[in-house]
């Protein structure tokens, strides 16, 4: 395994000859607001940002994909597989959206049952991991879902970056895969000795120390098992606006609909985002709607992430990341529902 100190400037040109090469998505700016999005040539990634305020599960996952491309025709309807994107990419996220793309991989390439869309985009995409030494924001709780802000060698990435600190802001670049180690021709810098990994234990004990957020993320799975029916549920969704944010810019939902639109002869077949929170997303084609009530919408989505993923891939349904916290519009905290349903 290859690892290489320089400094932070010259990682972000790093990035820059990337985004001139291939299509390179990372943190970027957007008015008051750092996105996960196209780093275009000449534009310098955002490399000061904590998170972006969006989640990159569009890179693997993309928001609206055309599936099939479809004519009528004297003979009949003729279709074509069509992928939106068979670009070469580099994801440019902090370890927990990392993460995020396991579960994903759980999710939509199992054995028997791969998802080719899905499974193209991440064959063709490599991951550049940005280290957390600064705990992003409060809301963060990485460490109680399996995460780590400064991972030794997280699974699923490709190359690790690590702001060692310094003067001139130190990176350590680790390049931990042979689709990272391809990527050595766009990094200069030196050979990194054992010091450097010594400041990068250092800095991982110090980020982990500062993540305040703590929640029984593991420990409820039991108690989710026997309280499908409990009063608890209704009382938990009593100011939900049912707007969605939290699903969408969650970096593990993975909720979508799937819909043809057509212009005289040729249509195309869509696949989009949908959401949980949504009261039309188990609608039935005869009108029955098991899920009738925001009450029955907000048990599945704590259900899911913290008792039918882990029972089904043995990882929370949940990175930590904090989104949901950050950006309900009415204050709904996923930390405190976890620590409530903890005391049941």
């Amino acid at each position: 395994m290859e690892k290489r100190l320089l400094t932070k400037d010259a990682f972000a040109a790093a990035l820059e000859r990337l985004a001139a090469a291939k299509r390179v998505l990372g943190p970027v700016q957007d008015g008051d607001n750092v996105v996960f999005g196209p780093l275009e040539p000449g534009r310098q990634p955002a490399l000061g940002y904590r998170n972006t305020r969006n989640a990159p599960k569009n890179a693997l996952f993309p928001h609206t994909e055309t599936l099939m491309r479809f004519t009528r025709t004297p003979k009949g309807v003729e279709c074509a597989g069509q992928g939106d994107d068979p670009a070469e990419t580099v994801v440019v996220v902090r370890p927990c959206d990392a993460q995020s793309f396991l579960l994903l991989d759980r999710v939509f390439d199992q054995p028997g049952c791969r998802d080719p869309y899905y499974v193209g985009h991440r064959e063709r995409t490599t991951v550049v991991a940005l280290a957390c030494p600064q705990p992003p924001y409060a809301a963060c709780f990485c460490t109680s879902v399996g995460g780590d802000p400064v991972p030794a060698a997280p699974a699923g990435v490709d190359v690790l970056a690590t702001d060692l600190g310094g003067g001139g802001g130190e990176i350590l670049a680790e390049f931990l895969t042979p689709k990272g180690e391809a990527l050595l021709s766009f990094f200069e810098g030196q050979a990194a000795d054992g010091q450097a990994d010594a400041r990068k234990a250092q800095a991982g004990e110090k980020a982990r120390a500062g993540i305040r957020s703590q929640v029984p993320a593991r420990e409820v799975l039991p108690i989710l098992q026997k309280n499908f029916d409990h009063p608890f549920w209704a009382g938990l969704h009593g100011k939900c606006l049912a707007c969605g944010t939290c699903t969408y810019i969650c970096p593990t939902c993975h909720c979508f609909d799937i819909s043809d639109e057509a212009k005289k002869d040729d249509g195309v077949r869509l696949r989009s985002w949908d959401s949980c929170m949504f009261p039309l997303f188990t609608k039935e084609a005869s009108g029955h709607n098991p899920r009738s009530s925001q009450k029955e919408r907000w048990r599945q989505r704590v259900m899911h992430k913290f008792r039918y993923i882990p029972e089904n891939f043995d990882l929370v349904g949940c990175v930590g990341c904090g989104r949901c916290v950050l950006n309900c519009p009415v204050n709904l905290d996923i930390r405190k529902i976890v620590q409530d349903v903890a005391k049941i």
